[in-house]
């Protein structure tokens, strides 16, 4: 059995990913559109295009089955947003779940919050395991009894029953925002939230839903002189006054709320200055910042642009500190890329627990790994063809030119429709989500 410390990683053994299982589904409704665990790990949500959020809680270990530890069951599942319709702009909107956050657990409750393009709702779910019985004012069937029949005053029961897991919707933040949602982010006070759309990041209580505050704002007098928008926001882990947010120029903004109401004159600003000898018509379109996230440390930034991911120290803003290629063999293929839209798809980037390894999606359901310290990385892939139960992920390659090896695949037969965007690591241990359109991919590490 490979044996690891809590928060670190031996990226010998994440190569040594085990394939779980997969949840498979097949009417478009399904496409998953994001993967969150919560703070310890125990539950994983996904949502959905079809506007339903679907957890999973984590097997309880077993004497018997150790191996079963690892495996994630259907916890419960709900309806958190339905397609509604904006009479005053005409324009309808979609019920397909851009984003889940998960809220740190205060009691025996779970608490989340999942955004449509408009709207953000906390929900809370809890299990029911007893029943109240023996009211007076009420049958058995719930319904009103006659109080002139009534001669005997009852003490009502909690009775025994089957487990049932309940989701309530506990707030509903709406009205905020007049572009879509793209990204929402608890912060670490755990009172409040920010929900950021393409011109604006509102900041809201989690207790008040009829009012918010408007903290950046760049939408400019004139939309004509429009030249970019925000693509993503998150909140520092640790310090409640500083957030940063990301735009489609690859620029990133770290914002200190002590400074200012309205946040729109950054603290820092992030930027790589680009290589003349390399522009072209895409490069801004591939220099657009898709996903941004905090370390877990706070000192880090990863940001995840068409094909890159760089690696940012919060005290120096010039240049990244790590770049990443995540498949530069495709700076070839941008024109084709460009004419069937897929140079606008929107990688998401995530840190494993300890920040030593990161994980980001590409296309032919393949994923990258890179490890910080060794400077190795590995290509694996989600797919049901080669993944059975329990079975050893192999590393892939990817063949640019020249004579193509038995186990490599070639640029020309990588299949775009089969692309991974979006996937989450477990906050202390080597599992991860894969999410491949319509399926849930969940991996560990070999358990022997």
């Amino acid at each position: 059995k490979n044996e690891i410390s809590p928060f670190g990683v031996d990226f010998e053994i994440l190569v040594s990913l085990v394939y779980i299982k997969a949840l498979l589904c097949s009417v478009a409704a399904d496409i998953i559109s994001t993967v969150e665990f919560n703070s310890t790990g125990e539950l994983l949500a996904t949502g959905d295009k079809g506007g339903r959020v679907v957890v999973f809680q984590r097997e309880q270990e077993s004497k018997n089955q150790p191996h079963r530890r690892g495996e994630y069951n259907v916890y419960s599942t709900f309806q958190s947003h339905e397609p509604e319709f904006d009479y005053l702009k005409s324009l309808e909107i979609e019920e397909k779940i851009n984003k889940i956050r998960w809220l740190p657990q205060q009691n025996a409750a779970y608490f989340l919050l999942s955004t449509n393009d408009k709207t953000v709702k906390l929900w809370k779910i809890s299990e029911r395991d007893k029943r109240p019985e023996g009211y007076n004012l009420k049958d058995e069937d719930g319904r009103i009894r006659d109080p002139t029949t009534i001669t005997t005053l009852r003490v009502p029961v909690l009775q025994p029953m089957d487990l049932m897991v309940e989701a309530t919707p506990r707030r509903v933040f709406s009205n905020a925002h007049t572009y879509h949602i793209n990204s929402i982010s608890v912060n670490s006070d755990y009172e409040t939230f920010m929900s950021t759309d393409d011109l604006r990041i509102n900041l809201w209580n989690l207790e008040i839903t009829n009012r918010s505050f408007n903290i950046v704002d760049i939408k400019p007098a004139n939309m004509e002189e429009l030249t970019e928008v925000i693509t993503a926001a998150e909140f520092h882990p640790h310090q409640c006054n500083t957030f940063v947010y990301s735009s489609s120029k690859g620029s990133i903004r770290l914002c200190d709320m002590r400074a200012s109401a309205l946040c729109d004159n950054h603290s820092k600003f992030f930027e790589e200055p680009e290589d003349p000898s390399n522009r072209s018509f895409f490069s801004e379109i591939i220099s657009s910042i898709s996903d941004v996230k905090f370390s877990h440390s706070g000192r880090y930034l990863m940001t995840r642009d068409y094909l890159t991911v760089k690696v940012w120290d919060l005290n120096m803003e010039s240049k990244p500190l790590e770049t990443y290629q995540v498949h530069d063999y495709l700076r070839s293929k941008l024109c084709s890329l460009y004419e069937n839209d897929c140079i606008f798809d929107k990688f998401e980037c995530v840190w494993n627990g300890s920040d030593s390894v990161i994980m980001t999606g590409s296309y032919n359901n393949f994923f990258r790994m890179f490890d910080r310290n060794t400077k190795r990385d590995v290509t694996l892939e989600a797919s049901r063809e080669n993944s059975k139960p329990r079975a050893i992920l192999k590393p892939r390659k990817v063949c640019v030119g020249g004579k193509r090896r038995k186990d490599e695949i070639s640029v020309d037969s990588l299949d775009f429709s089969k692309k991974i965007i979006h996937t989450a690591w477990h906050p202390s241990e080597n599992i991860i989500a894969v999410a491949a359109t319509n399926n849930l991919y969940i991996f560990q590490d070999k358990v022997n």
